[in-house]
């Protein structure tokens, strides 16, 4: 390494340039490391339906799992932008491994956002940045739907102490997480919408599989249902109420995350069929193969896709603390067809990509084979399902403005 080199790792530590490890690796290299791992397993991730346990242990030898945390706790405080580039990149490697990232990111977010000033969520982002703990999120329960913003289970008091015990239909890779953070109501006398969220560590609970998970696609989550049982402190319920956490970080930053994880899914699908188009001028002397036009179909779709990512990053990083602008219908709204059409896309592009590759994209047997992204991708409209999204959002949009100009 150079002085020069030397120097600007020295400085950008000085004034806080985050990203970079003790050996001068930039995120995006140790990224690239870890999805080269997630790609060497993800056949068999997917094929045997297992967490992708070397993809994840890589991702904390690359102190990865912590990058979100800030510096004064230890972590390197990755912004959104960085933390969404992540997620494509794995996304493009291995989907599970990208989502499970994504997920995990998310309720990294809400713990460096909304558990400042507490002690003990303080001290467990000290503990993130160290041991590197992969935490899970359980916010689907009973007889919901996905509805995330009505509880069943109540948290139950008993002076400084607390518990709480829930009917998870869906704790994704809660069986190999090191901690949960889960939403319950406030009280047993309080509304399904009065609620609470809760980071809790492995030694304050239990879980009882309840339900399985053999699905088409995202199979290396390991999705399944649980019954949580957690009993611990009162200190561990975060100081803000969840309805703030859910539309200032919670919803913002699970839909930037999710959709970049499905945008890397149509890359890699996109990859493939740029492969087996190449291969197929050449064998015919440069004349294209039908399914070119498909191709092209699918990198415009990818383009688009990654266009609007891109325009409502930036609109969350621009006002990334002003909780009146991420609270307003419009940027509510927003965020959430964010998510509507980012997984309509995604699913778009990788069709294409199948189609442009024709019968060998369709084959499970070959290099430019997409039956497992378009499985994986397929989950993509059906978590946090598409129709409830826009029949939630059809007030709401009806009370927004249509644009006078290009930039409003």
């Amino acid at each position: 390494m150079s002085v020069q080199e030397v120097q600007f790792r020295d400085v950008a530590t000085e004034i806080g340039r985050v990203g970079f490890s003790p050996d001068g690796s930039s995120f995006r290299q140790r990224t690239a490391k870890v999805a080269e791992v997630a790609a060497s397993e993800a056949e068999a991730v997917d094929r045997e339906a297992r967490f992708p346990r070397k993809a994840i242990d890589a991702a904390r030898k690359e102190r990865l799992l912590g990058a979100q945390i800030p510096i004064e706790f230890g972590g390197e405080g990755a912004s959104i932008s960085e933390v969404t580039d992540m997620c494509y990149g794995l996304g493009r490697a291995c989907a599970s491994v990208g989502m499970i990232f994504a997920m995990h990111q998310t309720k990294i977010a809400c713990l460096v956002r909304h558990g400042a000033g507490s002690g003990w969520h303080e001290s467990l982002m000290r503990r993130v940045a160290t041991e590197q703990l992969l935490l899970a999120s359980s916010t689907t329960e009973g007889q919901n739907g996905g509805n995330i913003r009505f509880s069943s289970a109540a948290v139950e008091r008993a002076g400084a102490e607390i518990s709480l015990v829930r009917d998870a239909t869906v704790i994704s890779y809660g069986a190999e997480a090191d901690g949960i953070v889960t939403v319950a109501r406030r009280s047993d006398s309080a509304a399904g919408s009065d609620q609470v969220l809760l980071a809790i560590t492995r030694d304050d609970y239990t879980l009882e599989p309840t339900l399985a998970w053999e699905t088409l696609g995202m199979r290396g989550t390991c999705s399944a249902g649980f019954k949580l049982n957690f009993r611990g402190a009162a200190d561990q319920i975060f100081p803000v109420a969840y309805e703030r956490i859910h539309a200032q970080t919670m919803t913002p930053v699970a839909h930037l995350c999710w959709s970049s994880v499905w945008a890397g899914i149509a890359a890699a699908a996109a990859d493939r069929a740029q492969l087996f188009i190449r291969k197929a001028a050449r064998g015919a002397g440069g004349n294209m193969p039908p399914g070119a036009a498909h191709f092209t179909a699918a990198k415009m779709t990818l383009t688009k896709l990654r266009a609007i990512i891109a325009a409502n990053l930036q609109f969350y990083e621009a006002r990334e603390r002003d909780e009146r602008a991420l609270s307003s219908v419009d940027f509510q709204s927003s965020i959430n067809l964010l998510k509507v059409e980012a997984s309509e896309l995604a699913v778009t592009a990788v069709m294409h990509a199948m189609r442009a590759c024709g019968l060998s994209g369709y084959r499970n047997d070959t290099d430019v084979s997409i039956g497992r992204h378009l499985r994986d991708v397929l989950s993509a409209p059906i978590m946090i399902n598409n129709d409830r999204i826009l029949a939630n959002v059809g007030t709401a949009t009806l009370m927004s403005a249509v644009p006078e100009t290009l930039r409003d």
